[in-house]
């Protein structure tokens, strides 16, 4: 913990940290200068003012306070992911302490099927809420690598916007060309993905 604190504050000192190329991953032993970064560069409107959370070796720990409502952090779908987001209040009082939860019991050993069981066992049993209004999560930044099912690989993916969308499927908005792309679609953390001109 005091080596987060020390890093912590040597970020805010010097500014914002380099990224190196090539960074596809992290987990508990990336430095926090550069989990900042990158949970920061999720959300160029909103990032240098968010709470920023970041991988320890126990699951994510609160690297600095926000002042406008957004969390900003490096989740993983898997843990060969790298997925940096910045949530507005929304998405902080609802889907980020899922993904606090899911690094938590990453952290503690349990396997990966069995946290996907706890997590639907905790929708139902109401511990943790689906959004109950419209909202955004930013994922603008160049460091997007997400897992396609459809190619069964870890890809990299130009910056966008999630707005969420729980229990959305393709059949609720059409398919084809011009349609929203729909991550886990059913479920009470479904998602609509856009992608901005200029991020393609």
């Amino acid at each position: 913990m005091l080596e987060l604190l020390l890093m912590t504050a040597i970020v805010l000192a010097q500014g914002t940290t380099a990224v190196p190329a090539g960074t596809r991953t992290v987990d508990a032993n990336t430095p926090a200068a550069i989990q900042i970064a990158l949970a920061e560069s999720a959300g160029p409107p909103v990032g240098a003012d968010a709470a920023i959370f970041v991988l320890g070796t126990n699951g994510y720990t609160k690297a600095r306070d926000g002042r406008n409502g957004f969390t900003c952090l490096v989740a993983r779908e898997r843990r060969d992911t790298l997925e940096p987001e910045c949530f507005d209040a929304e998405g902080t009082a609802t889907v980020v302490p899922v993904r606090m939860f899911v690094e938590q019991q990453r952290a503690a050993g349990t396997a990966d099927s069995r946290i996907d069981a706890l997590v639907e066992e905790g929708y139902k049993s109401g511990r943790f809420k689906a959004p109950s209004k419209p909202g955004l999560v930013y994922m603008l930044s160049d460091y997007n690598y997400v897992f396609d099912p459809e190619r069964k690989a870890v890809i990299h993916f130009p910056g966008h916007l999630m707005f969420y969308a729980p229990y959305a499927t393709q059949k609720d908005v059409g398919s084809g060309p011009g349609a929203p792309y729909i991550v886990a679609p059913g479920t009470p953390h479904a998602l609509f993905i856009v992608v901005p001109a200029g991020h393609r």
